[in-house]
């Protein structure tokens, strides 16, 4: 499996997420847009790849705004042209901060200014806290966008709509009960025949298909091994907490990770 990291500057590093994305088996490729020495003077021209190459594509954060045509348009709005085909192709897109602004804009949404920034830890409202906490999530931003119609908004805050999802983009591909890692086990132990037939079933939403699927395949049963192997090294890590009430909690909050259904 392949992901493509859209890297709008050279201080826009994969980071954590591109870690994340390595850990379970992608290989990881980054395009670069503008770089260190045009960062003053960012209005570049480039050719981007062709999505069709990837399983998913992680468009990433920007010092510029994605409504700044006069600054940015050249590779701005060849950049909202194939994220926009790639998310209405069914192509998993993960956009995150100005990534996010460019998906909000190819499917009709408004980016601009915001009128208060939101800066530093932050809290959010989450509408699908099996999606995305309430946080504190750190946020560096002075932009807001609309969530584009047909699209389903999954945290907001005062300011603006904080995520949104819109078909496959974040979160779609499965029912409640199913998580994301059986999913990558199945996917990385298939055949090309196989790989192809799943991604049918999830397109298509079939959850009971899906699910028939990874019980057959053992990737339930090895997603929760490896669920508990990663709260017995949390556990572990709680010997530091003095004995007492919330180290208890904090035990029983880790085991209820694995244990819950959704």
């Amino acid at each position: 499996m392949k992901a493509l990291f859209i890297q709008h500057d050279h201080a826009g590093h994969t980071g954590a997420v591109g870690r994340r994305f390595a850990h379970h088996g992608f290989e990881i490729d980054e395009f670069l847009i503008v770089p260190e020495a045009q960062f003053f003077d960012p209005n570049v021209r480039v050719t981007f790849p062709d999505l069709n190459d990837y399983d998913v594509i992680i468009p990433l954060g920007a010092p510029w705004g994605a409504w700044d045509d006069a600054c940015i348009g050249n590779w701005l709005s060849d950049e909202v042209r194939v994220i926009g085909d790639a998310v209405r192709a069914g192509k998993p897109v993960l956009g995150i901060c100005f990534g996010a602004q460019v998906i909000a804009r190819a499917l009709g949404g408004d980016v601009s200014p915001a009128p208060v920034s939101e800066i530093g830890w932050t809290y959010i409202r989450s509408l699908e806290p099996q999606l995305v906490s309430n946080g504190p999530w750190f946020q560096f931003h002075y932009d807001r966008f609309t969530v584009p119609s047909g699209a389903r908004t999954i945290a907001e805050s005062p300011a603006a709509p904080q995520a949104f999802v819109v078909g496959k983009t974040l979160g779609r591909d499965l029912e409640k009960g199913k998580t994301t890692l059986p999913v990558i086990l199945l996917l990385r132990g298939a055949s090309p025949w196989e790989r192809s037939e799943v991604l049918q079933i999830i397109h298509r939403r079939d959850g009971a298909a899906l699910l028939e699927r990874l019980r057959r395949s053992g990737c339930l049963d090895e997603a929760k091994a490896t669920a508990q192997s990663l709260v017995e090294s949390a556990k572990s890590a709680l010997d530091v907490v003095p004995e007492g009430p919330a180290r208890e909690l904090l035990r029983e909050l880790a085991d209820e990770a694995v244990r819950r259904q959704a």
